[in-house]
């Protein structure tokens, strides 16, 4: 298990989680109930573990020549291939079974919902894009949100999964300038590759800045109050401060990529929580 677990980092779904959920409790208006709450939880971590699981099966051939990724089971012999690939074939059941369960919407929807998380590891390999493709794969949780609960897909929720898009996409960039040079060296197509570090640092400040806009837009369209607008504000601050670290030293990377990525979504749904309970 412990092999698996660092495979596809079970802890990095806090950043689909907190964003699928604050769609559940906006749309219910509160509390959307336990059945729900598991369900939306195991159908987004199923959903997240069988991407990154057919990703590291299909990226072997160039995690084994990274330094950065040389050591993941995937590539260092504890895990082979036919592991990797029932792993990845159990959760996207799990996913499909999930979302069977919630409601027909839902699993008419998780099949393409699949194959667009699935689709995401092949980009890499001929389109600069791939970040905003990983954005739309996360992007797509709060709009899965809705629909568990409303069977519907809210103006709302768009706006609030277009700001997960380009929130993604914006720390993927950062994330993505520590592999700009073997990107270079074995034909990978990625922005920092293509255009630069400088280049890139303006294009990931410039997607964070359409998150805030986007959240703003959705805190106006679902009708939050004060902490709603709260959680934009904090927000906007939690990603200056992740620019700030990144420019001033590109070995906060990672720091800025867990940690302050993980924060912002936890405090938004803590205020959007805030302002459910006390309207």
């Amino acid at each position: 298990m412990q092999d698996f677990n660092e495979l596809v980092m079970f802890q990095h779904s806090i950043f689909s989680l907190p964003f699928i959920f604050i769609a559940m409790i906006v749309a219910a208006n509160g509390w959307f109930g336990f059945k729900l709450l598991v369900l939306g939880a195991l159908a987004a971590v199923s959903a997240r573990n069988a991407a990154m699981g057919f990703n590291r099966y299909v990226d072997r051939s160039f995690d084994i020549h990274n330094p950065r990724t040389s050591g993941r089971p995937s590539v260092d012999g504890r895990l082979d291939s036919a592991s990797i690939a029932i792993f990845t074939a159990v959760n996207a059941l799990v996913f499909m079974a999930a979302a069977y369960f919630i409601n027909n919407f839902a699993f008419y929807l998780s099949l393409p919902v699949l194959i667009v998380l699935l689709s995401y590891s092949y980009f890499k390999r001929f389109s600069s894009m791939a970040h905003i493709v990983l954005g739309i794969s996360l992007g797509l949780a709060p709009m899965a949100g809705a629909i568990a609960v409303l069977g519907t897909v809210p103006l709302w929720s768009m706006w609030l999964s277009i700001g997960v898009v380009f929130w993604v996409a914006g720390f993927d960039l950062l994330y993505s300038l520590q592999d700009m040079e073997f990107d270079k060296t074995n034909g990978l197509h990625s922005i920092p590759s293509k255009y630069g570090s400088s280049a890139t640092l303006k294009i990931s400040a410039l997607f964070h800045l359409l998150s805030v806009i986007f959240w703003g837009l959705f805190v106006a369209a679902s009708g939050l109050g004060v902490f709603g607008i709260g959680a934009v504000v904090f927000s906007a601050l939690m990603l200056s401060y992740e620019h700030i670290l990144v420019r001033r030293d590109f070995t906060q990377i990672d720091r800025a990529f867990f940690t302050v990525n993980g924060y912002l979504g936890f405090v938004f749904i803590g205020l959007i929580i805030l302002d459910k309970v006390v309207a």
